[in-house]
């Protein structure tokens, strides 16, 4: 992300959930993003999809890098239900021992019940210099519980998922990264680049 990643420490805030996308952003974010003396935050805006999590998480950890993996699901030794956020950390903890990685819990604002909004006021409460979201258009948007937005005032307003609306409304630069494939490298979409392509 440029020589200046060196320069200074930064806060790079990955929205967390128990999804593939999830795993694929926070993958590029430890093998492409935070270098020495960066703070790694893991966000999850916690919410009612608690059976996604039960449904799904078993399978997520397959795209995370090379290494031991925390706690293997066979032989009842397995990650349990909302235990998501530190088994990330454990994946951190191997990919770059020296980042250090702060996890943090919210609840959806009471004022609106809003993921994106939820996640924007965090990321400003915090100051973070960088945020990356999994992304994954179509039909996962209902899955995975993001909503659609409107990106500006008045009628006709374009719809957007929850990436795409942090991208735009963020103070900070917002990273969308969708994993294509084992070895395929990503997609990534920010305010100023559309569908740029990085090999792994």
């Amino acid at each position: 992300m440029g020589s200046e990643s060196t320069a200074r420490s930064r806060k790079v805030m990955v929205v967390a959930d128990p999804s593939r996308e999830s795993a694929g952003a926070l993958q590029y974010a430890l093998s492409h993003v935070v270098v020495e003396n960066d703070e790694l935050i893991l966000l999850h805006v916690e919410s009612s999809y608690s059976w996604w999590n039960t449904f799904s998480f078993r399978k997520v950890y397959s795209l995370t890098p090379p290494g031991p993996m925390p706690n293997s699901s066979e032989g009842g030794g397995g990650v349990g239900d909302g235990d998501f956020l530190e088994a990330m950390r454990q994946v951190c903890q191997i990919a770059q021992p020296k980042i250090p990685v702060r996890l943090e819990r919210t609840p959806l604002m009471e004022e609106t019940k809003d993921k994106a909004n939820t996640i924007l006021s965090k990321s400003n409460l915090l100051s973070v210099d960088l945020l990356i979201i999994g992304q994954r258009r179509g039909f996962s948007t209902a899955i995975l519980g993001t909503s659609r937005y409107k990106l500006s005032g008045g009628s006709g307003t374009k719809g957007s998922d929850t990436a795409e609306y942090l991208i735009e409304k963020s103070k900070c630069t917002c990273v969308a990264v969708q994993k294509r494939g084992q070895n395929a490298g990503y997609v990534l979409n920010t305010k100023t680049h559309k569908n740029f392509w990085l090999l792994a």
